[in-house]
């Protein structure tokens, strides 16, 4: 099976600044927005992402996030067309995944290259509020100054989501909680050197387990820092690369409902369900299941 970290890395290779601070957020007063982050049916949407759509619309779900940006296009659809597929099944995309790499940016010119400018062009049009960096390759940055250049550019992307009435955002994985430099993890450097008002953090409740943390004491550490969350419970491996592998919500270890209950009291606004182990499951039927435990908590 396709881990989502060998996934990301791939694709490298080819709230004092609460939601109320940008108003274009269609969903800023409301208390909580539900999602599924569709790299959790994978497959699926490789072989027939509208039927899969179909699916997940019949669900209930009223929002996605993407994890397929190429060539300028969404599961193989323009911006404008996938919004309208969307639409047509009465969901929208707040969020998507698309990292921000080294060819994004022009250190010559001191600005971004089209790709990433066309990035958040179309992440604009499709309807998106985040457009979210979901890792990057900690080996492309082996030193703590690298790790500063790549975090002003974070900066300066949120500068960039900014002008579209959006915002710019990372999403954890385990190594931020395995790397330190100078006694600090790297997922507290991000925290503390991006700007809060520029860069949303996308708390990943079940990737971190792999790097020796629990999220439950992410959450209490930093309340109010997280805009967002992937919603995953975890287990333990049952023979994939890594220690822990995510399950059905609330079948795990994660106190997934405390984690984002409390999440939820602090400000996180958009939870996006995310599973990428199944146990023997179709994915699709997973993802129901997980629906309606989030709908059980209140969410």
């Amino acid at each position: 099976m396709e881990s989502r970290r060998t996934f990301i890395k791939s694709g490298l290779t080819a709230l004092s600044a609460s939601l109320a601070s940008y108003p274009l957020f269609s969903f800023a007063k409301a208390d909580t927005v539900l999602g599924i982050q569709l790299y959790t049916m994978r497959e699926a949407m490789k072989k027939d992402p509208l039927a899969t759509l179909k699916q997940v619309a019949d669900i209930g779900y009223k929002n996605v996030e993407h994890a397929n940006y190429v060539d300028r296009r969404f599961y193989g659809h323009t911006a404008s067309e996938f919004k309208k597929v969307l639409a047509d099944l009465g969901m929208k995309m707040p969020s998507g995944h698309t990292v921000l790499g080294k060819q994004h940016w022009d250190d010559a010119k001191k600005d971004f290259t089209d790709a990433w400018k066309y990035t958040v062009e179309d992440a604009a049009t499709a309807g998106q509020n985040y457009v979210i960096s979901p890792s990057f390759d900690p080996n492309q940055y082996p030193t703590e100054d690298s790790l500063m250049h790549l975090l002003e550019i974070f900066n300066k992307s949120g500068e960039l989501c900014k002008k579209s009435g959006m915002k710019f955002g990372y999403h954890n994985h385990a190594f931020e909680f395995e790397r330190k430099f100078n006694g600090k993890t790297i997922h507290e450097i991000i925290l503390e050197k991006t700007d809060k008002n520029l860069v949303a953090h996308q708390l990943d409740t079940g990737n971190l387990f792999n790097g020796g943390v629990k999220a439950i004491d992410i959450i209490k550490k930093y309340p109010g820092r997280f805009e967002l969350m992937h919603v995953k419970d975890e287990i333990e491996s049952q023979g994939g690369t890594e220690k822990y592998d995510s399950t059905i919500l609330g079948k795990g270890i994660a106190q997934v409902k405390e984690v984002i209950d409390i999440g939820k009291a602090s400000g996180t606004k958009l939870f996006i369900i995310e599973q990428e182990a199944y146990q023997g499951k179709d994915p699709v039927a997973c993802s129901k299941e997980d629906f309606e435990a989030m709908k059980k908590w209140g969410y």
